[in-house]
């Protein structure tokens, strides 16, 4: 595919630098717009102005809405106040909305300037709802019926309609106050006699979502049920706008992208890695670093109030970065799966003691296998090949006891943490990898110190 996109990139620059501008168009419009948008964000700032103008102007409109916003605000600076109502007259509402919200101040006034009345009614409309919300993903444009229309009456008014609307595949039944009462796919209208009434054919078992429910929560219910649209409901049950497939994807690859991004201890950011600046990165990343660094001292603390057990029993001081990343991971794998399992649905806080259980008892197995194994090298590598002086079997002893009891706190930790996290309305992933592991080294420390004492006589 890269391959292609360069061989691509280099004809469209001989067509460009030898002006065949029709042969242009002419490979353009069989392009995708996704695939050309694509293909536009690798070719010089200074030829896409040109290139854009050569695309029609239904494809240059979706080609716009694919494309990254640093790169449309260039288009727009350049573009006509003709060229940019073309384009905004052609948006959808949530697009258009995404657009307003994404670009500086003196560029929006531009855009609302250029659009109609109505555009900006209904942009305006979808503005008000809170950031993350169903409300704010949602598009206006949606066909909609009456229950006393016959099917040859609702198929007319899809045609005189649609055109318009973001899809027409699933059309909503709504009562003369705009409630919504029903639902019917445009094949049950098309196989529906003329003189069928749409409240006889509708499917009256809606699933609908609020304007203020999550997004996150909105697109995992397209995952659950295979829709392709949504209606979205008012307080009253009013059909305001609905929600398409497109956009719960687009919802579903940020919110993945910001659960990655915090579980790696990373300030969440919209923009793509080689659009970043380095000041960009170095923000997002650096408070985290500081705040895991601070969080640290307590593992320096511990280690240094046991520096006389250390100084009595050396050997001990070798298995320390074994033991606290072995902890680590345990805890990492733990918080990760139930952070997954957390933004699926598929456990509640409700489900945390059966989740403690079921954690304690695959971590009984799992510290059964690695105390085994270590206890094994330890005899062989430790103490018969490299014939360590301090390294006896009640070290071993030690160490193991140590790992076998670790692996069980650190699971729990890391299954428990995400949960309470919910609960207390933060997000999980900020429960993840780093912040879970800080926790555990200093448990991992803990523990491994009281077995020396106990069994060391330290």
């Amino acid at each position: 595919m890269r391959e292609n996109t360069f061989v691509l990139e280099d004809t469209i620059s001989a067509l460009l630098e030898n002006k065949k501008y029709a042969t242009l168009r002419d490979i353009l419009i069989t392009m995708n717009p996704a695939d050309v948008a694509i293909l536009f964000e690798e070719l010089p700032e200074e030829k896409l102005p040109l290139l854009f103008r050569l695309l029609p102007k239904e494809q240059a409109a979706e080609t716009f809405v694919e494309m990254e916003s640093d790169v449309q605000e260039m288009l727009i600076r350049g573009f006509s106040d003709a060229e940019l109502k073309e384009v905004v007259d052609e948006l959808y509402v949530d697009d258009a909305a995404d657009l307003v919200e994404e670009m500086p101040a003196n560029v929006v006034k531009r855009i609302l300037r250029q659009a109609d009345p109505e555009m900006r009614k209904m942009i305006n409309e979808v503005l008000k709802y809170p950031e993350d919300s169903a409300g704010s993903i949602m598009t206006t444009e949606f066909v909609s019926l009456r229950p006393g229309m016959t099917a040859e009456e609702a198929i007319k008014r899809i045609r005189r309609t649609g055109v318009d609307k973001e899809t027409i595949y699933t059309c909503y039944v709504t009562s003369t106050s705009n409630v919504l009462v029903g639902f019917i796919s445009l094949k049950h209208l098309i196989l529906a006699e003329d003189d069928d009434l749409v409240e006889d054919i509708m499917d009256t078992n809606l699933i609908s979502v609020k304007t203020t429910d999550d997004q996150e929560d909105v697109a995992q219910m397209f995952t659950r049920y295979n829709f392709v649209a949504l209606p979205v409901v008012d307080g009253d049950n009013r059909l305001v706008g609905i929600i398409t497939v497109d956009d719960a994807m687009d919802v579903i690859e940020e919110e993945t992208t910001e659960d990655i991004e915090i579980m790696a201890g990373i300030t969440p950011s919209d923009k793509p890695y080689l659009k970043m600046s380095v000041f960009s990165i170095w923000k997002s990343r650096i408070p985290w670093l500081l705040l895991l660094m601070v969080s640290a001292t307590f593992t320096g603390m511990i280690i240094t109030s046991f520096e006389n057990a250390l100084a009595a029993q050396v050997a001990l001081t070798a298995f320390i970065p074994m033991l606290m990343d072995t902890g680590g991971n345990s805890g990492s794998q733990a918080s990760v799966t139930i952070i997954r399992s957390l933004s699926l649905g598929d456990i509640e806080f409700s489900d945390i003691f059966r989740v403690i259980w079921k954690e304690i008892r695959v971590s009984f197995f799992c510290g059964i296998v690695l105390a085994a194994a270590n206890f094994i090298k330890i005899v062989l590598v430790d103490m018969l090949l490299m014939h360590s002086s301090g390294v006896t079997y009640t070290v071993a002893l030690v160490v193991c006891l140590t790992l076998g009891v670790t692996v069980i706190c650190a699971k729990v930790v890391g299954c428990t943490l995400p949960m309470l996290a919910q609960k207390l309305g933060f997000d999980p992933a900020v429960m993840a990898s780093p912040f879970i592991t800080t926790i555990v080294d200093a448990l991992s420390l803990l523990i491994y110190f009281r077995w020396a004492s106990l069994l060391l006589n330290l």
